[in-house]
This record gives structure tokens, sequence and C-alpha cells, in this order.
């Protein structure tokens, strides 16, 4: 089989991204990468709706998405939509409106195929070991939580506490005060019970963090120990004490202050502190003393598939099409 150019749309919770690959069986080339910061969740998410203003931020995302796959004449586009769409009443009705505009099939993943990609995205970036390890996904409506080694997924569960639930029932005063911070601990703690049992179970000691959140605390990181990677590294740098140092750091920052952090990025710097105090709870509760940070998640996951289908069927039908 030839070389195919393939579209992967990512509609997630915060952020919608876009990949442009070439692809064949034994390999991929991503030539164009592309993130919109919709916000789709803001507002509704705690609510089970999307609203006017963000459904209009999503289609303008699209609107631009569109024209980049028109132009680059791609012969397959595979679009897939996660939290947001999941939960809200018209996340199927904003789906469809998608799917008429352009064309394109938009698919609605569970949580649970969602930490599968995860799963498959973060093996494309660095070798996991033989050892189990924890990895953690923190999109803006749900926490994918996957123990696994370089063979395996032991366990996985996709979990409704994602950064923009958290950031509108916990950050409603900037800078978050220590109560608000005492009170998500308490509700980590309810609400991770399962977790706690498989993490007993299991005993993984190394936290991989997948993109998202983990992308911003290395870029902080880096800066503070003034070490920077190269754009084609898939393994970004992060230790414990660094991140304990940067949580340190968040807590009595506004957003104002939190953007002249070096590193930090304006789609990141509402959601840092709360997606950082899911960080700290899970390193501190299960005494992790090693944290890795993956390059790679979901949208490379789903690379993979579209490779493995390649392999096995000559051509590629992820959804069963």
């Amino acid at each position: 089989m030839t070389a195919q150019k393939v579209a992967v749309l990512d509609l997630g919770t915060n952020t919608f991204n876009l990949l442009l690959v070439k692809i064949t069986p034994n390999a991929y080339y991503i030539f164009r990468n592309e993130k919109i910061a919709v916000k789709l969740g803001k507002g509704g998410i705690n609510h089970g709706f999307i609203t006017d203003d963000a459904k209009k931020r999503a289609l303008e995302a699209i609107e631009r998405y569109w024209q980049i796959i028109r132009r680059e004449q791609v012969d397959q586009v595979y679009g897939y939509a996660t939290s947001a769409f999941r939960d809200a009443i018209n996340g199927p009705e904003i789906k469809a409106l998608i799917e008429e505009k352009t064309g394109f099939p938009i698919h609605i993943i569970s949580g649970d195929q969602e930490a599968e990609f995860i799963y498959k995205g973060v093996k494309t970036a660095i070798d996991i070991g033989g050892d189990n390890s924890l990895i953690m996904d923190i999109g803006g409506g749900s926490v994918e939580f996957i123990i696994a080694n370089r063979d395996r997924i032991a366990w996985k569960k996709s979990i409704d506490i994602g950064a923009q639930r958290l950031l509108e029932w916990y950050h409603e005063t900037d800078p978050i005060t220590q109560v608000d911070v005492d009170k998500m601990f308490a509700f980590f703690k309810s609400n991770l019970t399962e977790l706690a049992l498989q993490m007993d179970r299991y005993k993984p000691s190394c936290l991989i963090g997948s993109s998202g959140t983990f992308d911003t605390l290395s870029d902080i990181y880096q800066h503070n120990i003034n070490r920077f990677t190269s754009g084609d590294e898939t393994e970004l740098p992060l230790t414990t004490g660094g991140f304990q140092q940067i949580f340190k750091s968040l807590l009595p920052l506004d957003k104002e202050a939190r953007m002249k952090i070096p590193g930090m990025i304006e789609m990141r710097a509402d959601m840092i502190v709360v997606a950082s105090c899911l960080v700290k709870y899970v390193l501190d509760k299960f005494a992790i003393d090693q944290v890795r940070v993956s390059a790679h998640s979901l949208k490379e996951g789903m690379i993979s598939v579209i490779q493995e289908e390649m392999v096995k069927h000559k051509h590629i039908s992820i959804f069963g099409n």
C-alpha cells in the first residue's frame, strides 16, 4: 500500500487538535499539528450541556480545520470526540452539525476507548518498561488512569474529574484559597477509591503524564533548570522534586502572574492549578518517586491504530465503517 495522507481530528473538552499525517503500514510522518483552545466545557460541563458560546467556538475551529484539510487534499479523515460530547445532552446535536458542515464522520468514543488510545499513544513515545506504571492523562472533562507496562494494560478507568470541572467546582477565586485546595483533596480521596485499590494491587512506582498539562509542567521545569529538549523528542523532562517546586510556586499566583512564568502558555493558565493539585494528590497519596512525561497521547494512539488496521486489512476501518 502506498502512503496515505490522513487527518486526525481530536475534539477534546478543552482543546480541538488536528494532526495531518503521511502514513504507511510501517511508519508515519506528522507534517502539521494544530491546536485551538475551544474550551467546549466552559460554563456548562458540570450541568450536562455545551453552551451556545462554546458551540460557536467549536464551529469556528472546525471551519478553520476544514479549510486546512481541503487545502491539503487528504485521503481520509478520522474524527473523534471525548468527554464533553459524551456527557452533554446536546453533544450529539453538535456532532451532527459538524458532520453536516464538513462531511467528516465524528465518533464519540467511550472513556474506555479513550484510555486505550492514550496507552497506545504513550507507547509510541517512550518505553514504558516491564514494571507497571500509572499513566495519567488530564483532560478538560475526564481524567484517564491506566496501570500498564510495555506489554499490557492491567487496569484502566476514565473518571469525570477533568480540569474544567475542577476549575468550576474549586477555583472560584484567583489565586485559589487553601480552603478550596483542601476541599479538592478531600474530593479526590472520596472519588478515587477504586484507583487506590488498584494502585495497591499492581503497585506502580512511576507516574507517566500524558501530554496536555504535563507538557506545560515540563516546559516550566526546563526553564527552571535552563536545559531544553529538541522539538523531535517524545519523552520530556520532569522530576518529582521539580514538580513539587512548581506546585508550591503556582498556588499563590493569579492568572496574570501565572502567565509570567517562563514556559506557561495561555491555554493552560486557567486550569494548571487544579490539574497540578490532582498530580500532587496522586504523587503524595501513592508515594510515587518517579515522573516521566510522554509527548504523545490520544492522537498518536489513533495513528498507531490506523497503522495496525493497514497491516491487518490492507485498508483502514477504525470504527467499523
